[in-house]
C-alpha cells in the first residue's frame, strides 16, 4: 500500500519487538474505527500493543492536523508489519562455546481512511 492511497498514515521504524508478536495483536484490527481500536489496545497486556497504540495515535493526529479529518470518521484501512534489522549478540555456552542471540525489530505502517460512522 502506498501512502497516497490512504487518507492518513504513520510509521514507526525499528520497534524493539518481533514482527511475529506484533502480528498476534494486529490480526483483527483492520476495518475497525480507530478510536475504538485505541480503547481495545489499552486492555491488551503486551508490549506490542503499546507500540501499536503509539503509531495509531500518531496517524490520527496526522489526519486531524494535516487534512482536517475528525477522529471519529477515521477507520483503519490496513496495518502493515515489516521486518527490521536484527541486533546480533552472543551468549556464553558450555565448553567455551557461544550461542547467537537475535533481537528482532519491526517496522509498523498504519494507514487510515475516512468513512462516515454507521
Amino acid at each position: 500500500m502506498r501512502k497516497n492511497e490512504a487518507d492518513a498514515f504513520s510509521v514507526l521504524r525499528y520497534a524493539r519487538v518481533s514482527p511475529k508478536k506484533l502480528l498476534f495483536v494486529v490480526k483483527d484490527l483492520q476495518g475497525k474505527n480507530a478510536l475504538e481500536v485505541l480503547e481495545k489496545l489499552k486492555f491488551v497486556r503486551r508490549k506490542s500493543a503499546r507500540y501499536l497504540e503509539k503509531v495509531i495515535r500518531s496517524a490520527i493526529a496526522n489526519a486531524e492536523h494535516n487534512k482536517n479529518i475528525p477522529a471519529d470518521q477515521l477507520f483503519i484501512k490496513s496495518i502493515v508489519i515489516g521486518r527490521g534489522p536484527m541486533y546480533k549478540r552472543w551468549k556464553p555456552a558450555a565448553y567455551g562455546r557461544a550461542t547467537p542471540i537475535r533481537r528482532r525489530t519491526s517496522h509498523i505502517f498504519v494507514y487510515l481512511e475516512r468513512r462516515l460512522p454507521e
